[in-house]
């Protein structure tokens, strides 16, 4: 009977303690493991809190620019076996304050690549701002990476480049800013050949209703002032501007496969309605939410599968009322520009990036005065001899050469 007792225990005791010990391996199994380029941003300090949240998200390799104060915390709270730093001084900092761990330090666009290409990882976040994100990504893509895309920059300049090359390997790419993500998600009904357009929504701005003269005398802190959203402070000043929507209705057509013409910019003001697409049949689809960037990342990070995501939600007993208005391309005519250079595309759409990234650096330096902003940019583009199928090569070479014409032009401000 004894025996009997025993056995009858030993039995329970797996009974209980096999299925905790395959839920442990299943766990361990399911941890996706991420990459992050730009970790100290905005983009990249939210991914983080989502990866924070969920506990299942294995941060493999961070790659920052130069806050290596922040990133020396994040280092020691995700233990990623690679850290990039663009400051080669600064990388030499961060290795000399993290010699107690075992954390790989590299540095410039070399430890950018092994950051984007780590073997580990089975998604690369492009959160870095700029065309550096460029190479980085076409790395991932051809190590068979998925693409968590919030670098705007890459498809607006090299979409003609990167689409069929991430069809080529098999990777997906999975679009991070809220417009875009609320694209695709409305987009998740599998119907994307019936679709007729896409309705991409702008907040308007700091700045929604002004007239180009009340616009003389704006200073860095006026534009500086999102009413909407917390984001870095190149993206706050292109919102301003409206120059980001105007990016973003070009990386709307690569990702989407539509021409510009099939993307409408709509000002919704209160930024509830993240974008919408409308169907041949007329019906439009919506995605609605809180101005949160967490939720475009972490559907991003787990696409297809949706996770809770703690936070404020919309309160349709409150909410009064949902405006729409058209935009103003003769004041913000940075977006006219946009949907100029998104048409005839080429290098064209590089020259309108880089004199953007120019005319933003120099304005948040007060180099330059406010309004000046979309004169540089149209400057360029009048100056510049398109391309019409530029390679990487040639596509950063573009780049070079805006800088230099605006410097050249603009050099201690006017």
């Amino acid at each position: 009977m004894q025996k009997l007792y025993y056995f009858c225990i030993l039995l329970l005791s797996f009974a209980v303690l096999l299925p905790c010990t395959l839920i442990v391996k299943r766990w361990r199994i399911q941890m996706k493991k991420i990459a992050i380029l730009g970790s100290t941003g905005s983009i990249g300090t939210q991914t983080l809190e989502v990866a924070r949240t969920n506990g299942d998200l294995d941060v493999v390799a961070l790659a920052a620019g130069n806050n290596i104060e922040l990133l020396e915390k994040q280092i020691r709270e995700f233990h990623p076996k690679l850290a990039a730093v663009w400051n080669e001084k600064k990388a030499a900092e961060l290795k000399n304050n993290i010699q107690d761990l075992n954390v790989k330090v590299v540095t410039g666009m070399d430890g950018l690549l092994e950051v984007a290409a780590i073997e580990e990882s089975e998604i690369l976040v492009t959160a870095i701002v700029g065309m550096i994100g460029i190479l980085p990504t076409i790395e991932a893509i051809k190590a068979g990476k998925d693409i968590a895309l919030a670098n705007k920059e890459t498809l607006v300049t090299a979409g003609h480049i990167i689409m069929p090359l991430a069809k080529e390997y098999g990777v997906s790419i999975l679009p991070v800013d809220s417009e875009h993500s609320a694209i695709f998600q409305s987009l998740q009904g599998g119907q994307e050949k019936a679709l007729h357009k896409i309705l991409l929504t702008a907040s308007g701005g700091p700045f929604r209703g002004r007239k180009r003269e009340e616009l003389e005398h704006i200073q860095v802190e006026d534009a500086l002032k999102h009413p909407n959203w917390a984001m870095g402070r190149k993206i706050t000043i292109d919102s301003s501007t409206m120059v980001n929507k105007g990016l973003e209705v070009i990386e709307a057509k690569w990702l989407f496969d539509v021409n510009v013409d099939q993307v409408q910019v709509v000002v919704q003001p209160q930024s509830i309605i993240h974008s919408m697409v409308e169907y041949e049949d007329g019906a439009v689809i919506a995605q609605l939410g809180t101005p949160d960037m967490k939720l475009p990342i972490q559907y991003a990070l787990y696409y297809p599968e949706r996770r809770y995501l703690p936070g404020e939600r919309l309160d349709f007993e409150t909410l009064t009322q949902i405006t729409f208005e058209k935009p103003d391309m003769e004041t913000f005519y940075g977006l006219k520009l946009a949907y100029e250079a998104g048409r005839i595309g080429g290098s064209l759409p590089t020259v309108l990036n880089a004199a953007n990234e120019k005319a933003v650096a120099m304005f948040l330096n007060r180099e330059i005065r406010y309004l000046q902003i979309p004169e540089i940019i149209r400057e360029c583009m009048e100056h510049h001899k398109n391309i019409v199928n530029p390679t990487i090569p040639e596509i950063l070479a573009t780049e070079q050469e805006t800088y230099e014409y605006i410097l050249t032009k603009y050099k201690g401000g006017n």
